[in-house]
């Protein structure tokens, strides 16, 4: 064999065959099936940049920080760059530029050159439904977080004149949209516009303060918004949806709150998983669990949720109530499901379902601002309802310097007694029972009390 390459093709037709072998033996060095990157795209959230590559199969890859200048890179192992990352927003992120390289080996090499240092991370997120392979890189900033800077905006009041905090929760944003109706109408678009609306609303009513919990269009973890609302030292935590189901007559607006036993209906189980699987999509990287003694973490945390939930149950009815007025409502009752996003021990939740995007008929009332409007404002009333009747002790309206007069009531909740909502109230309980005119100590879950006035 060595003889006949060596004479069996000399002159011109032993290059032709030299080159061809080269070739043959370059195209053996080169990946069988390289991986494409079909895309790259960028969200800039309070405390980080988010940037995903969208890919058709996974990769194996490599973060590391240099200084001097500063940059962050990402090697990427058997991957070829199919679009651009010319058109990415830098703007008002950490990024002053990126470029791309692949190397000899077949890695794609992409170097992010910074403006400021910032703390890297990366993690894979695997096909799930609709969304290919995802790399997630996020570049946090090295100043605070964003739970830390919502905290620092809380104002420090004097006891007896603070506001009622409402944290108001948009579903879904940045790489996850949630539903998608007719149109492609986006869902994390229609209930960010939606809670926006809410939050002016209710900053324009007296004894009300009301925050984002994600103020741009990013990816919030369904554990991390829970925990923004007890960063906010929230008194009522209301996340908003517009969601789909498998029929698109599905139809009608709902109110949920949490259930520890099992859903209330096939839908609200249905939803539940399909909201459940947001961190999924979103994507939350390498979630720690900071549970130590679980026995007696889950055994104060029983106990404070069963009056959380009490409470999420009457705000509940009352916002559905007021939804009843503006829309058709699903179930006539506020439903019950494991939504990750409701599980908080100690701050009423409730989410709500504003309609079905997958209906045609929904879809088109829910793009129109004048509907959206209307749904902002039927929310706000409900929200009012429950805290006129029951507002938190130390609050404005607690004292009645919201324009809320000296009419003020209290409706029982499980496990309450009037000892306890005495104290609750600054008032005794001989003058519950005067103004009550109560002949003993006797109460029932439901029962609407009158607060004396101080």
């Amino acid at each position: 064999m060595h003889s006949l390459l060596k004479n069996g093709f000399s002159g011109g037709s032993g290059k032709v065959f030299a080159s061809t072998l080269f070739s043959l033996l370059l195209l053996l060095a080169l990946p069988v099936s390289a991986v494409d990157v079909d895309s790259v795209r960028l969200w800039r959230a309070p405390d980080h940049t988010r940037l995903v590559f969208d890919l058709s199969d996974p990769v194996e890859h490599k973060l590391f920080s240099l200084s001097s200048p500063a940059r962050v890179v990402v090697d990427i192992a058997d991957t070829r760059l199919k679009g651009t990352l010319d058109d990415l927003e830098l703007e008002d992120t950490p990024i002053r530029r990126v470029r791309s390289a692949h190397r000899s080996d077949g890695t794609l090499r992409v170097v992010f050159d910074l403006k400021e240092s910032v703390r890297p991370k990366s993690f894979m997120l695997e096909r799930h439904e609709d969304t290919n392979d995802r790399l997630v890189i996020d570049l946090h900033d090295q100043g605070k977080s964003r739970a830390e800077s919502l905290e620092d905006k809380t104002p420090k009041r004097a006891e007896g004149e603070r506001d009622v905090i409402i944290a108001v929760d948009a579903g879904h944003g940045g790489e996850d949209p949630g539903a998608i109706g007719p149109g492609n109408l986006l869902e994390k678009n229609v209930v960010f516009d939606i809670s926006k609306r809410l939050v002016n609303r209710l900053n324009n009513t007296p004894g009300y303060e009301a925050k984002l919990v994600r103020t741009g269009d990013y990816y919030v973890p369904l554990r991390e918004r829970r925990n923004i609302a007890r960063k906010m030292r929230a008194d009522l935590f209301v996340s908003i949806h517009a969601d789909a189901f498998t029929h698109p007559s599905a139809n009608g607006s709902s109110v949920f709150a949490l259930s520890r036993r099992g859903a209330t209906s096939e839908t609200a189980r249905f939803l539940a998983e399909r909201e459940n699987e947001a961190d999924v999509i979103g994507g939350v990287g390498d979630i720690s669990l900071e549970d130590k003694d679980e026995m007696l973490a889950g055994v104060l945390v029983d106990l404070s949720m069963t009056a959380t939930l009490n409470s999420s149950l009457t705000v509940g009815n009352d916002v559905l109530k007021a939804l009843g007025g503006v829309s058709r409502l699903h179930k006539p009752q506020v439903e019950q499901a494991g939504f990750a996003v409701l599980k908080s021990p100690d701050v009423p939740s409730i989410l709500v379902e504003t309609g079905f995007i997958s209906n045609p008929g929904e879809a088109r009332k829910l793009s129109t601002a004048q509907y959206r409007e209307q749904l902002a404002s039927t929310l706000t009333q409900g929200i009012q309802s429950y805290f006129n009747r029951q507002p938190p002790p130390g609050t404005r309206l607690a004292s009645g310097r919201a324009g809320g007069g000296d009419a003020r009531e209290y409706t029982i909740n499980r496990g309450d007694t009037l000892s306890a909502i005495a104290r609750r109230h600054n008032t005794s309980v001989r003058e519950l029972l005067q103004e009550n005119d109560l002949n003993d100590y006797t109460i029932r879950v439901g029962q609407v009390l009158k607060i004396p006035s101080s």
